[in-house]
């Protein structure tokens, strides 16, 4: 048998061994410029709303004539390659030569948005050499909402370096993630109608079983309470009637037919030759 000694370092070791791989799997993510008790409400916000998209991997190859032929690789708040643990969040690799270079690193993020957008800053990449001053490389990806889409259309826009300052790569995406949240809410107006119709349709389906299985009713007296709205109706007929008829009510007939009146003149009429002279 081991020791209980040699037992217990043995536990230990392997103890630290699943700590220390438990961190490594775990993925870096983006973390915005400045001390984190700087940071505002609205970039956890937004962080937070660009996680969905943290899982997945964007390409775009540019090809321009024999001396530029790049891929550049994207991920959303994530290292672009986790082993290499240099922060890299989107990353340009030479096809000619297999060079990598970063553009913009996670741990140097900016983000903040409009009403249908969100803009993410990597800043912190390579260095430019002899273009921009030697400044560090900055990328700048604009997502822009395109609802029923979790992410598309990943481009390069354009690449800006021929300035002395302040030189960046421009990319842009679609993504439902930049869509502003739809307002569901009902009016008031809309809630009550939502309400009369409701209880409407549960009188009439509700007093139509009643009558049919309960009263035995048949035909037309299965509508619950059939002689309130026929009588209803009548009324409604009546008040119509006075309201809207278009004559006075004792107002003769506008022709004169064949009555007892007139075949009783005429016929008086035609018997005078008939008395004695």
């Amino acid at each position: 048998m081991s020791p209980p000694g040699h037992t217990s370092a043995l536990l230990l070791v392997f103890i630290a061994l699943a700590v220390v791989g438990a961190e490594q799997s775990e993925e870096r993510s983006c973390d915005v410029i400045g001390d984190e008790s700087s940071e505002s409400q609205m970039e956890r916000a937004l962080l937070k709303k660009l996680e969905p998209l943290s899982h997945m991997r964007f390409n775009v190859t540019v090809e321009k004539g024999k001396t530029e032929n790049y891929i550049y690789h994207f991920r959303v708040c994530r290292e672009v390659d986790s082993t290499s643990h240099d922060f890299g969040g989107l990353v340009q690799t030479d096809r000619q030569n297999g060079k990598t270079t970063v553009i913009g690193r996670i741990n140097e993020t900016q983000v903040f948005n409009g009403s249908d957008w969100i803009m993410l800053i990597y800043k912190g990449g390579d260095s430019y050499g002899r273009h921009c001053s030697g400044e560090k490389r900055r990328a700048v990806i604009m997502i822009s909402c395109k609802r029923g889409v979790t992410a598309s259309s990943f481009s390069i826009i354009s690449e800006e370096r021929e300035k002395e300052q302040e030189c960046f790569y421009l990319f842009e995406m679609d993504s439902s993630v930049a869509c502003p949240a739809e307002n569901s809410h009902l009016s008031v107006g809309s809630i009550l109608l939502i309400t009369f119709v409701s209880l409407v349709a549960v009188y009439i389906i509700g007093g139509f079983l009643y009558q049919r299985l309960v009263v035995g009713a048949k035909g037309m007296e299965q509508i619950p309470h059939f002689a309130f709205w026929q009588d209803l109706g009548n009324l409604v007929a009546d008040g119509c009637d006075f309201v809207c008829r278009s004559k006075p009510r004792n107002a003769p007939a506008a022709y004169r037919g064949v009555g007892d009146d007139q075949l009783g003149e005429e016929s008086e009429e035609r018997d005078d030759h008939l008395l004695p002279m």
